[in-house]
């Protein structure tokens, strides 16, 4: 007899040949397959009418078989919940001979590394209530591969939001979803590649996944420098290779530093004048708290900034769903790169958003967002202020995360320092471009992290350090 496949709520693949008659090839065959592991205690087995049928035998060969295993205890069974896997039938597993190693190290007690949101705070309930909608009122194609752009709902929703909420001049076909900034990143990567592009100039703080997607796309990453006023895009001129720079113009990560108008428009002018392309990463241009928003980069110029944006910091960084806003030259060929890839968020998940996003749900969650974080802002600044009055904080102005600069020197001591306390940190000195100037010793501390419950022992722990 061939291999055959029963079904039970889930297939239960079993090979009954054998010369002892077909009831002892089956129970050779159940045997085997719990003694291996390959049917895991607890499991549920087809019943013996639905088994019996998919082989192709007598239901009391099945019945006979099955009521010998309970008995042997490899299997039990209860009315009203099946034949199952016995739990003391689980085989043991096989003795080691490694040597010994470490334990692994226990997870920090509490976490200020940047980057990431307070996770606790999803809104839960109402991307239920959006995702119920959306799922109830989608067209059939939505279920399809679709448009490698994207979502129209999405595109539509998008486009109106980026408008207003960033001064982006977005239309629906300049929009491409994407899972996030780095698969957007990586999209562009193999644009530029194939538009003989040889060098993508990056700031001289970033993050290393970044730049090492750039070099992985064959492209060479020359840094520009950085000071208050964050990158000196005026040196863009002085890069003769660079047909592209990466630049975070909003609030400048890590550092924390909006770029000044006179940079934004001296970059603006270098892509004019050498056919450039500025990509506009805008990771956290909706939390501002001490002035008016800082508007897109790509309002000064469609058609030579590429706008990066995402769901990451706003909802959550698990949704993988991000969003690029292209020049009108570059779209079909950011398609077509997208088309060609196994990246692709769920259609679901894109209604979802457009949905969350046109009943003002988003809107909602961000100015909460905004009130929640400048809180912990200001707190983290006050108790600084009272305990560790030496350390000065920097790009507190947006965003989630602060700059506190230390004693030049000491900033792994400070890290290991803190460790001691259970608490994650990151220095600054992580995000430095190898070709970087003078190294700043400074800590980034992203206090929107942790969860409220968490926040005060949290902040405890970093004034434990610094102090």
């Amino acid at each position: 007899m061939t291999d055959t496949w029963a079904t039970f709520g889930a297939d239960l693949h079993i090979d009954p040949t054998g010369s002892t008659g077909l009831r002892a090839g089956l129970m050779h065959a159940l045997r085997e397959a719990v003694r291996t592991g390959r049917l895991t205690p607890g499991t549920r087995l087809p019943s013996s009418r639905t088994l019996a049928a998919d082989l192709g035998i007598a239901r009391n060969t099945v019945a006979d078989a099955y009521a010998e295993l309970v008995a042997e205890g490899w299997l039990t069974a209860r009315q009203g919940s099946g034949t199952r896997v016995a739990r003391r039938a689980e085989p043991r597993p096989p003795v080691s001979r490694a040597p010994r190693s470490r334990p692994p190290r226990t997870a920090p007690a509490y976490s200020l590394m940047p980057g990431t949101p307070d996770l606790a705070t999803f809104p839960r309930a109402e991307w239920l209530k959006a995702a119920r909608r959306a799922l109830t009122d989608a067209p059939h194609d939505a279920f399809g591969y679709g448009d490698p752009r994207g979502r129209i709902e999405l595109r539509t929703v998008l486009a109106e939001y980026l408008a207003r909420a960033r001064g982006v001049y977005a239309a629906p076909d300049r929009i491409i979803v994407c899972a996030g900034f780095v698969h957007g990143l990586m999209l562009l990567g193999k644009v530029l590649r194939g538009r003989r592009v040889r060098e993508v100039a990056v700031e001289s703080y970033g993050l290393k996944i970044h730049t090492r997607l750039l070099t992985e796309a064959g492209l060479r990453i020359p840094c520009l420098p950085l000071d208050h006023l964050g990158s000196r895009t005026g040196e863009l001129h002085t890069l003769r290779n660079a047909g592209a720079v990466l630049l975070t113009p909003a609030h400048q990560f890590p550092t924390g530093v909006p770029l000044h108008p006179d940079r934004r428009a001296a970059a603006v002018d270098w892509a004019r004048s050498t056919g450039g392309l500025i990509l506009e990463d805008d990771y956290d241009g909706e939390f501002r708290y001490d002035r008016q928003p800082v508007g897109a980069l790509q309002g000064l110029d469609p058609e030579r900034v590429v706008y990066l944006g995402t769901s990451s910091k706003s909802l959550a960084p698990g949704l993988r769903l991000g969003w690029m806003v292209v020049p009108r030259a570059l779209a079909a060929e950011v398609a077509e790169a997208k088309g060609a890839s196994d990246w692709a968020p769920s259609a679901l998940d894109q209604l979802t958003l457009a949905e969350f996003m046109a009943s003002g749900a988003y809107d909602r969650h961000v100015r909460s967002m905004r009130l929640r974080y400048r809180n912990r802002r200001d707190q983290l600044v006050a108790a600084l202020a009272e305990r560790a009055p030496d350390i000065r904080v920097s790009g507190i102005a947006a965003g989630l995360h602060a700059v506190l600069e230390l004693p030049a020197g000491t900033e792994a001591e400070v890290i290991r320092a803190a460790a001691w306390q259970g608490l994650a940190v990151e220095g600054l000195g992580w995000f430095r471009h190898p070709d970087a100037g003078l190294e700043r010793d400074a800590l980034v501390i992203g206090y929107g992290t942790p969860t409220d419950s968490a926040w005060k022992g949290t902040l405890e722990a970093l004034l434990r350090v610094l102090t």
